[in-house]
């Protein structure tokens, strides 16, 4: 079983978007793990593995336009089934 279950990945698009800053709120608010977030201050890539995706979205959401959203169950992929 694994710890974090959720493979989340989304792209936020904005203005004055810090990857470091967001980097460090989802590290130290959302318990995860093999986060990458990177961009510019325009577009920033996430990727993360967590038990709260809704809780990363959310956090997103509000730093710009969120798009490109993907959310998969590794637990079920891990099983050979579709995430």
């Amino acid at each position: 079983m694994l710890e974090y279950k959720f493979d989340t990945q989304l792209l936020i698009e904005g203005e004055d978007l810090d990857e470091d800053a967001i980097h460090d709120y989802l590290m130290e608010n959302i318990p995860g793990d093999c986060l990458i977030a990177v961009g510019d201050e325009d577009l920033i890539k996430i990727h993360y593995h967590t038990n709260l995706p809704w809780q990363v979205l959310e956090y997103c959401a509000g730093l710009g336009e969120i798009h490109d959203i993907v959310v998969e169950n590794m637990e079920r992929q891990a099983g050979g089934q579709h995430g």
